[in-house]
């Protein structure tokens, strides 16, 4: 087995993500996933910790972007659009691969086990959003107000992407949620 050839974890999430497609997460076995990558189990094990990671890994860079982008907004900009920036942050790391993603979404919504896996992702992101507006001087629930619409422009925009016929490109597919989002409230 070629275990030392590069980007194995890139080959076990891409072999993970096509058995999925195929059998189904519950059917698909880790032993499975590593002889698909034409690697190890235990080398799996080296890049995830089961296989329901393997869907999830990067969740973390994700948030810690998001929230770099979120500070790094201009002192005077509002809350609201301290989390655009976050968004356009969000729409460069999860925009890459459409294909991926539209798998990706295909194996999460089939399983309620990933479902919730992908709402508690979507709680800490949103957690962590509230957090940064708060050390920018916004007020509790503001921050938080502000962070849950980002949150649901994420979803929905992502969602949206993913399961549309167009090729539009995720930032502007986000850009014109927030749009949405604020015309409403007029």
């Amino acid at each position: 087995m070629g275990r030392w050839e590069p980007n194995a974890s890139g080959r076990l999430r891409e072999a993970a993500l096509d058995l999925y497609v195929e059998r189904g997460f519950e059917q698909t076995t880790v032993a499975e996933i590593a002889a698909r990558a034409g690697l190890t189990a235990r080398t799996f094990f080296r890049h995830f910790a089961d296989k329901r990671e393997v869907l999830f890994a990067g969740s973390e860079l994700l948030e810690q972007q998001m929230v770099a982008a979120l500070d790094g907004a201009p002192d005077a900009a509002s809350p609201m659009d301290a989390v655009g920036a976050a968004l356009d942050a969000a729409a460069v790391a999860l925009g890459r691969n459409r294909d991926f993603s539209r798998r990706r979404h295909l194996v999460i919504v089939a399983n309620g086990e990933l479902m919730e896996r992908e709402l508690i992702k979507m709680t800490r992101l949103t957690a962590a959003l509230t957090e940064g507006l708060r050390r920018r001087g916004v007020p509790e629930g503001d921050a938080r107000l502000a962070a849950e619409a980002g949150g649901a422009v994420l979803r929905v925009a992502f969602e949206q992407w993913v399961t549309g016929s167009e090729q539009q490109d995720l930032a502007q597919v986000m850009r014109e949620s927030v749009g949405r989002l604020r015309s409403l409230t007029r």
